[in-house]
């Protein structure tokens, strides 16, 4: 089939794309289990719902692109662990099922070199559309670590200086720039990772970024008597609710903080919306500990025991994870830790009773009770 032809199968594949409105999505989420970030959550429903419905638009309507919304690109900011990237995996992975990449960025960083690495990508979204490049023109690509790319802050900057090293991370935004801006790129014929051999073109007008970043370090940009752009925790916020740091809407729209972070502010314009996640407040986290635990539960009972968590052990995992800044992300691994001994004792052996978790002096213990 030739580049550029309406196919027709692309059409087909968008039909089975639903199309539910922003409050459903928003609902639907909440189902599928994703707690907190309400703000956060109706603006990237919203952006999903653009996505698809920009799609439907261009292949059943034939609306010239020209009159259509731009793609909703977007930079979503907010603490470890808050909730960022798995809202984006359940949107695309599980309600829209529309073919999407979850790109880390820090990789590009590590090689440092300015070139074709940015367009394997794209390569990346095509093999995540079955190697079909026109469904690959309709999907999502999420660049994870996004605030990883940002350039150094010293005036040291050796692109275009007799070397092919771009130390700055200045190189690997301008390359971003050439595939955000929406237009034809060239990517291997054969779908590999050389930049060498024939090359086909994939057009990514149609392609929706969304740039995942914790942007920690720009607090450090301002004193600590410094009450603007990313305050520290405590200021606006609940020291005991909350885990990281908290940034206001309007806080994230200044993108000139973007820049003085080491941001080209051509590529930041790129995105047309900046999303804050909030800090999960403990009782989010207790509700997502709760799911989780759910699961451990149907584990230990087809080992034969039934597991029972004291409040207060729920209160101490919370604490630790608000101690390691890890968030949601962290929970999984330290309620793994605590069951791991007893797990590994009972296991296996056929054996039925009940487990406890409990708090003695200070440590989480266990105890078992086996029944005959």
């Amino acid at each position: 089939m030739r580049r550029g032809e309406k196919v027709h199968y692309v059409k087909d594949f968008i039909q089975t794309v639903p199309l539910p409105s922003p409050k459903k999505i928003f609902a639907e989420l909440n189902k599928l289990g994703y707690k907190g970030q309400t703000e956060a959550r109706r603006a990237v429903s919203l952006a999903a719902y653009r996505h698809v419905k920009r799609l439907k638009h261009l292949h059943f309507s034939n609306t010239p692109r020209a009159e259509l919304v731009p793609r909703p690109n977007s930079i979503l900011v907010g603490p470890t662990g808050c909730g960022k990237t798995y809202l984006i995996e359940l949107l695309f992975g599980e309600i829209f099922k529309l073919p999407f990449v979850i790109i880390d960025m820090t990789k590009f960083t590590e090689s440092g070199y300015v070139g074709d690495d940015v367009v394997n990508i794209l390569v990346q979204l095509v093999y995540a559309a079955n190697e079909s490049i026109d469904i690959a023109e309709c999907g999502v690509i999420v660049l994870d670590e996004f605030d990883k790319i940002a350039g150094a802050y010293s005036n040291a900057r050796f692109a275009g200086q007799g070397t092919t090293k771009d130390v700055s991370g200045y190189g690997v935004q301008r390359e971003l720039l050439k595939i955000l801006e929406g237009t034809d790129v060239q990517i291997p014929l054969d779908f590999g990772f050389s930049s060498r051999g024939p090359r086909t073109l994939i057009s990514t007008r149609d392609i929706s970024f969304f740039a995942i970043g914790a942007f920690s370090g720009i607090k450090n940009l301002y004193g600590s008597n410094e009450v603007g752009f990313m305050k520290e925790l405590g200021k606006n916020t609940n020291e005991e609710d909350t885990i990281a740091y908290n940034m206001s809407q309007e806080e994230a729209d200044d993108i000139t903080k973007f820049q003085l972070f080491g941001f080209l502010p051509e590529l930041i314009a790129r995105f047309n919306r900046i999303v804050p996640f909030a800090p999960l407040s403990k009782e989010t986290l207790k509700e997502i500990i709760h799911l989780k635990i759910m699961n451990y539960k149907t584990e230990f009972e087809e080992e034969g025991f039934k597991l029972h968590l004291d409040l207060v052990v729920i209160d101490h995992i919370i604490e630790e994870a608000k101690r390691r800044q890890t968030g949601a992300r962290g929970l999984d691994a330290i309620i793994s830790k605590y069951l791991e001994e007893v797990a590994f004792d009972l296991f296996g052996r056929g054996d039925k009773g009940e487990i406890t978790l409990t708090i003695e002096s200070g440590e989480v213990s266990h105890a078992v009770k086996r029944r005959a």
